[in-house]
């Protein structure tokens, strides 16, 4: 009878030790992908065995002094380590992804300077060239226009139109027609270095009578004192 007694005593004292490690291995509550709830029986050790890390891994996680006495309750949130390296990885992403973002915009902004002032430059380049074709066309416009083919020297005498009744203006030569007919334009410079441009449009006496001899109408009050003098005629 007491070695029966004694065999159930066993039986009952492995089944309570049996319920105690059943207990003591409830493995901890998983509430997240990246956290869990500690149950009772649970250790550091467990945890990161379970969670397939080390327990460093899991103490530095859980900012635990590494290789420490890690005392942890029922009910209280564990870190996986997976939620600091995303964090991290997370950080390390941003942070390059906007260095590269601002290196890009200052390489834009610098390509984009370049080109404005490439753009400035040939612009101003243009813009001087046309000046300086504008320049040298009006030069060369003015010169044609004032330089002709030389008819020698002539008797230069002058009239006012005004006061012989005529409304011909000043802007007239009469002339020996033969020599210059009507409507050609005289370039004629006189012995003071005075520079008149007049259309033949008449004829006169003094003009008739002597082919090298011109009448430039002028005002009674510009006609120079010495009346009568010499000039270089050109037709331009």
């Amino acid at each position: 009878m007491k070695k029966v007694l004694s065999i159930a005593l066993l039986s009952t004292t492995a089944l309570s030790a049996l319920a105690a490690t059943s207990q003591t291995a409830q493995a901890a509550v998983q509430l997240d992908s990246n956290h869990v709830q500690v149950q009772a029986g649970d250790t550091y050790k467990s945890i990161a065995a379970n969670a397939g890390v080390s327990i460093a891994q899991l103490e530095q996680a859980n900012g635990r002094a590494i290789g420490g006495f890690d005392l942890i309750f029922p009910g209280e949130t564990v870190t996986l380590p997976g939620v600091a390296q995303a964090a991290t990885t997370t950080t390390a992403q941003q942070t390059t992804t906007q260095d590269n973002a601002t290196s890009d915009q200052q390489s834009a902004a610098s390509t984009q300077a370049q080109t404005q002032t490439q753009q400035q430059s040939t612009t101003q380049q243009n813009t001087q060239q046309q000046a300086v074709t504008q320049s040298a066309s009006q030069s060369q416009s003015t010169t044609t226009s004032t330089t002709g083919t030389s008819q020698g020297s002539f008797k230069i005498s002058f009239y006012d139109p005004a006061v012989l009744g005529s409304n011909m203006g000043y802007g007239g030569v009469a002339a020996n027609l033969s020599v210059f007919p009507k409507g050609t334009r005289l370039k004629i410079t006189l012995s003071d270095g005075t520079v008149l441009i007049r259309t033949v449009n008449d004829t006169g006496t003094f003009a008739y009578s002597n082919p090298r001899q011109l009448d430039v109408a002028m005002p009674n009050n510009q006609i120079p004192s010495y009346g009568v003098t010499t000039a270089s005629v050109e037709v331009i």
